[in-house]
């Protein structure tokens, strides 16, 4: 292979990894790969001018300038480079601290070169003497800066410390070869060029540079998902937690309206109580045998009513039930003084109810009006097609005031309310008396 198609060749390796780094750059938006991509873009201008191929553009002064700095260009956006990658300046200030130092020699470097080149007249072997000087320098430093980035110790820095000693020896291997020899045959084989050396050393570093990218790319990819995924965790427990939080406060508010409930239940019994041995011990003295079947039935209706403070809420069927039991003990009282009627819809029987409320809702109407024969109390259980109960009585209210223990309607509101359910509606117009359930 000739050093030209050896050119060629390198030339495409070179483009083909800076290809795929301005790729990265556009995709990843990290400074690293801005920085990378500069570092190429100099060696290829070196090259270029160093072999014949661009050098016809520019004058002799220019292209013997160009020839000086822009390795020393390439160095300095290395040094920048490794900064970013390596995170030098938290890492190792003191190793950050010098080569900002150097920076600034190369710059100084870089404007000598100018004053050589343009604004004093110079040899051409002090321009020589200058540029192996430069050379053998950054060689010395690229020696201190592999040391510096091997003691860091992790993987990424020794691959970055591997790389810069490749170029290292290939410019050496370069340097050694072009002294050795009078001039270059750039049409001779290309291991019979000194640039060939230099050129892969270069190629290996890029490779390693590449490797090296690829595996911070990665290493940060890998990060990036593990901080997702512990931020998805600790969202989940966060839900996790409002929800826990949620339902044990609806527990404790379910609790507390059971025990609520339950303690309107618990007021609900001695009131039935009460006003049932106030019936039995007017039966008594009325008529014994009444009186006999009244606490029979009685022992009956109390058993349903122990039973009911169980459960918030029972089927309308079988309050329903429960209600011809009670009526039963009412009728023994006031005979045919006393009506109650039913037309509940056999599609509303399945729904529910809270216990006890018809009866609170008979004895209601019982205990505050007048019930003669003459002046008869009818009581009216309705359903309608909303799911809705009502129960009426005409109004005959009572001269004097009834005994009360104030647990009446307020308990049936209390209970609806307890139930999380819309509230019963009331309606007086001085002729009837509707209270108006809605069904569960």
């Amino acid at each position: 292979m000739t050093f030209q198609l050896w050119c060629a060749v390198f030339t495409g390796m070179v483009l083909s990894i800076l290809l795929l780094n301005v790729v990265q750059w556009i995709i990843y938006r990290d400074r690293s790969y801005g920085l990378y991509t500069g570092y190429m873009l100099a060696w290829v201008f070196y090259f270029g001018l160093r072999v014949y191929t661009f050098r016809d553009w520019f004058t002799p002064g220019l292209t013997l300038y160009i020839l000086a700095i822009a390795p020393m260009v390439a160095y300095y956006v290395y040094f920048d480079f490794i900064d970013a990658l390596l995170d030098l300046r938290q890492r190792s200030p003191v190793f950050f601290r010098q080569l900002r130092i150097i920076q600034i020699g190369l710059l100084l470097y870089m404007l000598g070169q100018a004053l050589v080149c343009y604004l004093i007249p110079t040899p051409m072997s002090i321009y020589n003497a200058l540029y192996l000087a430069s050379r053998l320098i950054m060689a010395v430093v690229a020696v201190y800066g592999i040391w510096q980035m091997v003691r860091l110790g992790d993987l990424l820095s020794r691959i970055y410390a591997l790389g810069t000693t490749f170029l290292l020896a290939g410019a050496l291997t370069s340097l050694v070869l072009s002294l050795s020899r009078s001039g270059e045959d750039w049409s001779a084989m290309f291991w019979q060029v000194s640039v060939t050396y230099m050129q892969t050393g270069i190629i290996a570093e890029l490779v390693c540079f590449t490797l090296g990218l690829n595996y911070r790319q990665r290493r940060v990819a890998i990060r990036s998902a593990m901080v997702e995924q512990e931020l998805i965790r600790e969202r989940e427990r966060y839900h996790r937690d409002q929800l826990e939080a949620q339902l044990t406060r609806q527990r404790l508010e379910q609790e507390k309206a059971e025990m609520q409930i339950r303690g309107l239940q618990a007021q609900v019994n001695p009131h039935f109580l009460f006003n049932s041995l106030n019936s039995l011990t007017a039966l008594i003295g009325e008529d014994p045998a009444k009186a006999e079947a009244f606490s029979e039935e009685l022992s009956t209706v109390y058993r349903y009513l122990l039973r009911a403070n169980e459960t918030p809420l029972v089927p309308l069927t079988a309050e329903l039930d429960f209600l011809d039991s009670y009526y039963h003990l009412l009728k023994t009282r006031h005979g045919d003084a006393l009506t109650l009627v039913r037309q509940v819809q056999p599609a509303s029987e399945e729904k529910q109810i809270p216990p006890l409320t018809l009866q609170l809702l008979i004895e209601n109407a019982v205990k505050h009006n007048v019930i003669l024969p003459e002046q008869p109390l009818v009581i009216e259980l309705s359903t309608d097609e909303a799911n809705r109960l009502t129960v009426r009585n005409n109004i005959q209210r009572r001269l004097t005031r009834a005994l009360s223990n104030g647990v009446g309607l307020s308990n049936i509101l209390s209970k609806y309310q307890m139930l999380g359910q819309p509230a019963p509606t009331i309606e007086d117009d001085g002729r009837e008396f509707r209270v108006t359930l809605p069904l569960v």
